[in-house]
């Protein structure tokens, strides 16, 4: 069965990120002291007394806002409680009871689940204030529970009172081997946009409006191709433009996700084309090793002839060379055009990434390469290769055991690198090659 699944809800800025990310060991959700920073859902998972849960952390919920964010953050939210199995209600024991508590708490109770009242910034030992009292009113049928989320006072109390409200006997999932993907690119790329079209639900707030995802948000999908779990990350801008604090904060969240990721799609906007900052974007998925696939979104904005993909291809070639490797996807998020077979192109990249190749059938491709080509002399001294081993997948690395690494050039690493690609594949995924010195052995 399913791991449960905590929901921690309330009004903006009573302290849920913080409490979020103490229960999952990690800073996972960006905690700034500005109303509607965490916007969409946030996943993370943590453990209790052998129990394993999953918690989600919401946007504040305003429930009388008419922002569009704003109205949206209160759908995700609503979400977020209709999935749940136990609710964790944020209030402020600084402000005490607000009318918008209140407004929340109506909404919670029509949900039918089970609500814990967490009266959080309670961070004086001793007797809570008067005003906690205050939180009684809302009518809970379990009693409100003090809690400081910075220093982790109450958090096991909650914990306890979560497992006790849980079925017994709900087991917890086997190891998820789900394929893990990041969506990575530019602000207003259309990623969250992908990731809905791609579930089918209104699983990321989306609008024109730039840097609307600030988190990292894990989406599963179930379907005839698989298991997969989609990772929207928040656009990643310019340096020089990522001037606010939770900008930054968001940036590196892109770059974790790229690091928790099986395979990266890297969307490009066809309508403003490739450009620098879509190399750079690009570069981080290859640096980091992911397989990846190039999806450039918008297409049906685009006007086209016979010639226009193949012009389009040209340029993502040009800009990025060094990802020859990643296959070209032309989609319609909007539209859904094409959306359906990113599904086998992702598990197709993923297999190619971790494909294994045996040390015979390398050698073989490795003496066949080297009678075709002759490798590097310098002063008179010739390169010896002897022989070729995989160490590792995702990402493939092989390490090549020769005389001398210094005539080892690049040039003919690279030439090993295409004669390995044009016998196995290796399509979608960067490769590596580690060279290591071994000294001639004596007769």
């Amino acid at each position: 069965m399913a791991k449960p699944i905590i929901a921690i809800v309330g009004r903006p800025n009573v302290g849920k990120s913080t409490l979020f990310n103490r229960l999952i060991g990690e800073r996972r959700s960006i905690v700034e002291d500005t109303p509607g920073v965490t916007r969409d859902r946030i996943y993370g998972e943590t453990e209790w007394n052998g129990r394993a849960l999953v918690v989600i952390d919401t946007g504040g919920i305003e429930p009388n806002a008419g922002d569009v964010i704003l109205s949206q953050m209160r759908v995700q939210a609503q979400i977020a409680i209709d999935t749940a199995d136990v609710i964790l209600f944020m209030c402020d024991v600084q402000t005490g009871l607000t009318a918008d508590d209140r407004d929340i708490s109506v909404m919670l109770k029509k949900s039918g689940k089970p609500v814990i009242p967490c009266i959080n910034k309670c961070d004086s030992v001793g007797e809570p204030p008067l005003v906690f009292y205050e939180f009684y009113e809302l009518g809970f049928e379990i009693e409100p529970m003090l809690l400081s989320s910075v220093h982790g006072s109450g958090t096991g109390d909650i914990l306890d009172k979560v497992v006790n409200l849980l079925p017994q006997g709900q087991n917890e999932e086997e190891e998820d081997d789900s394929i893990k993907v990041a969506v990575i690119g530019k602000p207003n790329a259309g990623k969250s946009s992908l990731i809905n079209r791609l579930c089918g639900e209104d699983r990321c707030i989306v609008s024109d409006i730039a840097g609307t995802t600030r988190d990292a948000i894990d989406t599963k999908v179930v379907n005839d191709s698989g298991s997969f779990i989609f990772i929207d990350t928040a656009g990643i801008r310019r340096s020089a433009k990522v001037n606010d604090k939770i900008e930054k904060y968001s940036v590196l969240r892109a770059h974790m996700a790229v690091e928790r990721a099986d395979v990266c799609l890297i969307m490009i906007d066809a309508v403003t084309g490739i450009t620098e900052q879509d190399e750079k974007i690009a570069g981080i998925a290859h640096e980091a090793g992911k397989a990846s696939i190039i999806v450039v979104n918008k297409w049906d904005l685009i006007e086209k002839d016979n010639s226009t993909v193949n012009e389009f291809n040209r340029k993502i070639e040009t800009a990025l060379a060094y990802m020859s490797y990643a296959p070209i996807v032309y989609v319609s998020a909007k539209t859904g055009q094409r959306t359906e077979k990113l599904y086998e192109r992702i598990k197709y990249v993923f297999g190619q990434a971790n494909l294994r190749i045996s040390t015979g059938m390398l050698n073989d491709v490795l003496n066949e390469a080297t009678m075709r080509t002759q490798p590097p002399t310098d002063k008179g001294r010739r390169l010896k290769i002897y022989y070729m081993t995989q160490t590792s997948v995702a990402q493939p690395t092989f390490v090549v055991f020769c005389n001398s690494a210094k005539l080892f050039h690049f040039s003919y690493q690279r030439y090993l690198e295409n004669c390995i690609r044009n016998t196995f594949g290796f399509s979608g995924t960067p490769i590596k090659i580690e060279i290591r010195e071994k000294t001639d052995e004596k007769p």
